[in-house]
């Protein structure tokens, strides 16, 4: 029986990001078992992506970090309630931390509308963690970018709607083991608290490997994720000029969008590697999916992530993934895929770079690996599955 599903997500393309490539992904998917998918998400993203099936309505927000999240959360309850009246809802589906519900407004949906999924995609206090711990490590810019300095200064009160959550929700999905541990440990919850862990897919169609070897002399390292301090950039570079000191022929290239840019390109000078070294803000997915496959390692070097789908779409494409041995990341990457280092470390980040990057022949065999795990176990059908036999058990109960 198909059911129609109520998407709540701040993001949704063409707003990207980790949440809103999944809800994406996901709702096409759900949508090919047969369910009505209406997702519920921020005006003022530009043209919507639309897909058969899904319907968008999109909410007022006000434009400030953090604070987005409770005003989102407002007019977005509004608009459900709109929507329920004409067109009944069967489970209400949220995707935390970027929608912030108090106990009342969860009461509310549960008794006047319908049961509640939501997906806990991290926390605001790791996140936090993740800052500081960047901050340590001498990563730039910590203090001056304005979402990181308001997750700094607020993440102890918006703490508060993830406590709402996990106590308002019939059930909670993690994306991760760690997400869910962070969950138990900061907050708590009571025995009877119902959290499963269900990993996110990625593209399969798009990240899929080169058709054949790309025989070029230079070895090319990528690393892709949003220019800001807790994705480990400035970690990355010391780690690379090492690397370049050893292995001449190494390029390196980041894709990312932030305001970290012109800090990176100054520190890559300074650090003598600039001619090895690209940073590119704009880039198509066609196109990044290419460097995906182009690439012969995958460096993803984050302080803080609730699951982290880099290193999958980097697996997806038959690429070697290197990584930190720390949170959700080893629950995806082994050496059987890839290669983890210290995080925050540059000389494990440089070894373990260097020592995967001289093995050829294991570079090729842990792209198959990784490709072959994502099939069997990170993809947007297999998500669609487990999430639609969970609503089916509310719409029951």
């Amino acid at each position: 029986m198909g059911l129609h599903i109520a998407m709540l997500s701040a993001e949704y393309p063409p707003r990207w990001g980790g949440m809103g490539s999944t809800v994406f992904h996901l709702s096409a998917s759900l949508v090919e078992l047969g369910h009505r998918v209406t997702v519920i998400t921020r005006n003022g993203g530009g043209a919507i992506s639309e897909q058969q099936g899904v319907t968008i309505r999109e909410v007022s927000w006000l434009y400030a970090p953090m604070a987005f999240t409770k005003s989102y959360g407002k007019h977005a309850m509004n608009d459900l309630k709109q929507l329920h009246s004409v067109d009944p809802v069967d489970v209400v589906h949220l995707h935390c931390p970027m929608i912030s519900w108090n106990m009342k407004q969860f009461d509310e949906c549960r008794r006047n509308i319908a049961p509640i999924v939501s997906s806990l995609h991290g926390t605001w206090l790791g996140e936090r963690d993740g800052l500081r711990t960047a901050a340590k490590h001498k990563e730039s810019a910590v203090w001056a970018n304005p979402n990181d300095l308001a997750i700094l200064l607020s993440a102890s009160h918006y703490a508060k709607y993830e406590q709402a959550a996990l106590l308002g929700s019939d059930i909670c999905v993690a994306n991760s083991h760690a997400t869910k541990s962070d969950f138990l440990e900061r907050y708590n919850p009571p025995s009877e608290w119902d959290c499963r862990v269900i990993h996110w897919g990625v593209d399969t169609e798009m990240f899929h490997p080169a058709d054949a070897p790309n025989g070029k002399d230079t070895q090319t390292i990528l690393a892709v994720g949003r220019l800001a301090a807790r994705k480990g950039y400035g970690s990355l570079l010391r780690a690379f000029a090492e690397v370049k000191s050893r292995r001449n022929n190494t390029e390196l290239l980041i894709v990312g969008r932030g305001t970290l840019k012109k800090k990176l390109e100054k520190q890559a000078k300074n650090l003598g590697i600039s001619d090895s070294v690209r940073i590119d803000s704009g880039m198509s997915f066609e196109k990044l999916a290419e460097e995906f496959r182009r690439a012969d390692l995958v460096v993803f070097p984050s302080y803080y992530e609730g699951q982290g789908l880099i290193p999958l779409e980097a697996m997806a494409s038959g690429t070697a993934v290197a990584t930190v041995d720390h949170g959700p990341l080893p629950e995806m990457v082994d050496d059987s895929v890839g290669v983890l280092f210290t995080m925050g470390d540059i000389d494990s980040m440089s070894s373990a770079i260097l020592a995967i990057l001289a093995d050829k022949n294991g570079l090729i065999n842990r792209g198959i690996q990784g490709r072959k795990r994502v099939i069997d176990n990170f993809t947007f059908s297999g998500n669609a599955e487990v999430f639609s036999s969970i609503y089916h058990s509310l719409v029951r109960d």
